[in-house]
Formats: structure tokens, sequence, C-alpha cells
């Protein structure tokens, strides 16, 4: 039962992910299919590596993917927490460049 609880948000973060991502259209400068499909898998990995930290409120941070290039949002309760995060995303395979913008409440 442990697992499935571990597993269910993981999941549900993938879909997530994956649909907003879809739905991000041609607003910016045009990626090829290939750097899409490895920005959607970016995004999802670094949620995903957000959220299973302990130190960081995963759930409370936005990530978005262009390029290689992520973008950190949302609010936290400290600037630890904050500096966590962005340790975090750029320990993910891929990920080229970490803006933080990410706020401490």
């Amino acid at each position: 039962m442990t697992l499935t609880r571990k597993i269910r948000p993981l999941l549900a973060t993938a879909i997530l992910a994956a649909t907003l991502t879809a739905c991000g259209g041609g607003s910016q400068s045009k990626e090829s299919t290939g750097e899409f499909w490895d920005d959607s898998m970016i995004t999802t990995k670094v949620k995903t590596a957000l959220i299973g930290d302990k130190d960081v409120s995963g759930t409370s941070v936005s990530v978005e993917t262009f390029k290689g290039r992520v973008q950190l949002s949302g609010f936290v309760k400290s600037d630890g927490e904050r500096k966590k995060a962005e340790t975090v995303a750029r320990g993910v395979t891929g990920v080229k460049e970490v803006v933080n913008n990410i706020q401490v409440r």
C-alpha cells in the first residue's frame, strides 16, 4: 500500500505535466517535436524529484521547461527550501539552466 501511495502522485504529476505542456502551443519560439518531448520529460522528472524530496514542498512549486531551460515558480516557506528546489532541479538529467522565480512566504 505504501508503494501505491508513492506512485499515484508521481503518475498524476506526469500526466498533468504532459497535458499542460501539450497545451502550450506555439506561443514561444518554435521547437521541434523531439525538443518538445524532451522538455516534457524534463518537466516531469524535475516535478517528480521535487515532490520526492522531503525538504521541498514540491506541490507548491511549478515547473516549466523550454529547450532544456527550467523555470521554477511558486511559493515556499524558507530561503533554504527555495535553494534546495533549485539544487534538485539542476540535478536532473537534461536540465541546461534553471531560472528560480520561487518566492518565500
